[in-house]
């Protein structure tokens, strides 16, 4: 996985640009692109200073996050519905969705889908 270049290294960067240098200039004169010196330079004026965002982390979640009534009430009207009948079932209602996307949202909210195999009754015990 990739890693952000260090906060100390944009300082200098944009310190070099503060006192006349090219976004080129600066950029070969401490091995890095113009453009990210340029992206550095945004991110000091939009939010004060150079600091990398977080990187990796689930940034889709939110997409089926924010349907999360839909889905419950489709599993409350058929709890015994399968993974893929759930993914049709949220298409119709016009979310598409994977199924590691539903594996997720169900490992998240702690719902499990195992079923229970089908047993014959039993005329001595009473099979539940």
């Amino acid at each position: 996985m990739s890693k952000a270049l260090s906060l100390d290294l944009r300082i200098r960067v944009l310190a070099a640009v503060a006192q006349g240098l090219s976004h080129r200039e600066a950029g070969e004169r401490f091995k890095v692109s113009a453009s990210s010196v340029g992206r550095w330079g945004e991110l000091a004026r939009k939010r004060g200073d150079a600091r990398p965002k977080t990187l990796g982390g689930d940034r889709r979640s939110g997409r089926i996050e924010s349907h999360k009534d839909t889905v419950l009430s489709v599993l409350e009207a058929r709890p015994d519905i399968a993974i893929e009948e759930l993914r049709e079932a949220l298409a119709d209602k016009g979310l598409v969705v994977g199924y590691g996307t539903i594996r997720r949202f169900f490992s998240r909210h702690a719902i499990t889908r195992k079923k229970r195999p089908r047993t014959p009754a039993s005329r001595i015990v009473p099979t539940f």
